[in-house]
């Protein structure tokens, strides 16, 4: 324990692109984070990288936020790719063809220190670990900068199998953001999602942990959704799933491939009072969004 004091619930994180705003937390909207600007399990991407080949960055950027997505993460780390050069062109890039919030996800301070001074706005910075170390590289660039941070649930020894484990290390990342001065609503803790294939209560303790965290600390909180359904098919499926679980569970933003899991937020947001005359889910369904379920007579009048 660090003798963190619980916040009431209600702090808003807001971040922000050039003139654009999204408030993460309160009663609002769910805000989707789109995922897909990383190479990760995506060769193609990650040649295009070594290359500066920069367009494929753009045409993600286009595509995510005509899918809903309210920020966009930026994730330039594959082998050989020199991130402390890439990354702030990658983001100078994507800026050029959409104006909104970025979460810079590095763990070379180097690198987000280049990319921070052409970021426009109020960023994310994502993937600090509760690690000692971490914390002491990373949290002076984010008080320097004055950007809102992710917090992992996670050192070098891995991930606590317990929802108290991981709540213990929120705490610690509390106290050390806090003791930079960096304000409690700046602060966005991921409880982290893991295989529920390889360990079948796994999803519940990552949504036993989010609960704990949101009411203990009063912290926001983010979720990377893709992992929870690593190894199984039909993966779309359980993503959603684990969404609307986790909208439940306390957590206002989630990092995904928002294509494929809005329609799922949206009816979620609404069943729990967060879409004021359906304003947004009607919306969506005007502009085609779901489609694919009036094909199958899931979604008739």
């Amino acid at each position: 324990m660090t003798g963190v004091e619980p916040l009431v619930s209600g702090t808003l994180t807001v971040l922000s692109g050039a003139c654009s705003e999204v408030a993460v937390g309160g009663s609002g909207p769910t805000v989707l984070i789109g995922e897909r600007i990383s190479p990760s399990g995506r060769p193609a991407l990650a040649e295009a990288l070594l290359r500066e080949d920069l367009d494929p960055i753009r045409e993600e950027a286009r595509v995510q936020v005509a899918a809903g997505a309210a920020v966009l993460d930026v994730n330039v780390a594959a082998p050989g790719v020199d991130e402390v050069r890439l990354l702030p062109m990658a983001v100078r890039a994507i800026q050029e063809e959409r104006d909104v919030p970025l979460c810079l996800d590095s763990s070379r301070p180097e690198a987000l220190a280049a990319t921070l001074a052409v970021t426009r706005g109020r960023p994310l910075v994502s993937s600090v670990r509760a690690d000692e170390e971490d914390l002491r590289r990373m949290m002076p660039l984010v008080a320097a900068y004055g950007t809102s941070v992710i917090g992992l649930t996670m050192t070098t020894d891995g991930i606590p199998q317990t929802a108290r484990g991981r709540l213990g290390l929120a705490e610690r990342i509390v106290a050390a953001a806090e003791a930079h001065g960096i304000s409690r609503d700046r602060i966005v803790i991921d409880c982290l999602a893991l295989a529920v294939g390889a360990e079948r209560e796994s999803a519940l303790v990552t949504l036993e942990a989010c609960r704990l965290v949101r009411s203990e600390l009063g912290v926001n909180l983010v979720l990377g959704v893709s992992n929870v359904s690593y190894g199984l098919p039909a993966r779309s499926v359980l993503n959603a799933a684990f969404c609307t679980l986790a909208i439940q569970a306390g957590v206002g933003s989630l990092i995904v491939d928002v294509a494929r899991v809005r329609p799922a937020v949206l009816a979620t947001d609404l069943l729990l009072a967060r879409d004021e005359w359906a304003g947004r889910y009607v919306g969506a369904y005007k502009r085609g969004l779901f489609d694919i379920f009036s094909q199958q007579g899931g979604a008739r009048g």
